[in-house]
């Protein structure tokens, strides 16, 4: 009479199968010391071997040592090379995660650029300074534009420099606006069609037949 595996014992680990689980539980109840040390490196290495893309590595062999003593339900003697894990591993809940905490002031500037305002504030020489200051209002109004498809003017990007470094950056906007200084980085290319190619068609569009 064929048994079900609703009838069967619970399996603890299912990656490695019903026959590794009874080959740990016999191993388990090995008396011989000698020899259930050997069993409990074979099981290891089969148990490896379910799994041959992962590559060798300290974490991953503590890893299958501790899923020996959980097939065992910790009740297996064996020399291991890594410590015994505690059986209340298995009911410790994961760690939690903790959310992201910083609030982007401007979503379609990013967090780059409140990074780089924060490394440009603490630059001390004036005029490098002023170049953070130049690159990030190319920068900005670059941004500014793809996210609200729309001209922004260059004292907004200012204001937004000076709110986003408390007050701690700031340039002249008569000096920005003669010498173009936040000029967007990208700019959309339109394509216009060649004089050379009005003209070569005739008669409403349709080409001419040759003879």
């Amino acid at each position: 009479m064929s048994e079900y595996n609703t009838q069967k014992p619970r399996l603890i680990l299912r990656e490695y199968g019903r026959n590794i689980q009874k080959l740990v539980e016999y191993m388990s109840g090995v008396d011989d010391n000698e020899k259930r040390n050997a069993y409990a490196a074979v099981l290891v290495d089969l148990m490896r071997q379910i799994n041959p893309n992962i590559k060798d590595s300290n974490e991953y062999n503590q890893k299958l040592w501790d899923d020996l003593f959980i097939m065992s339900d910790f009740k297996a003697e064996v020399d291991s090379p890594y410590p015994k894990p505690e059986k209340e591993i298995l009911s410790r809940k994961p760690q939690k995660v903790d959310y992201n905490v910083n609030r982007i002031k401007y979503k379609h500037y990013g967090r780059n650029i409140e990074l780089i305002v924060d490394k440009a504030v603490k630059t001390e020489a004036p005029e490098e300074r002023e170049s953070f200051i130049i690159y990030l209002g190319k920068l900005m109004k670059t941004f500014y534009a793809s996210w609200n498809k729309e001209v922004v003017s260059d004292q907004v990007i200012i204001d937004h420099i000076k709110e986003l470094s408390k007050n701690k950056l700031d340039i002249d906007p008569q000096k920005v606006k003669e010498e173009n200084l936040f000029e967007v980085l990208f700019k959309e290319k339109t394509t216009k069609p060649k004089k050379e190619n009005i003209g070569k068609r005739s008669g409403n569009g349709k080409k001419r037949r040759r003879n």
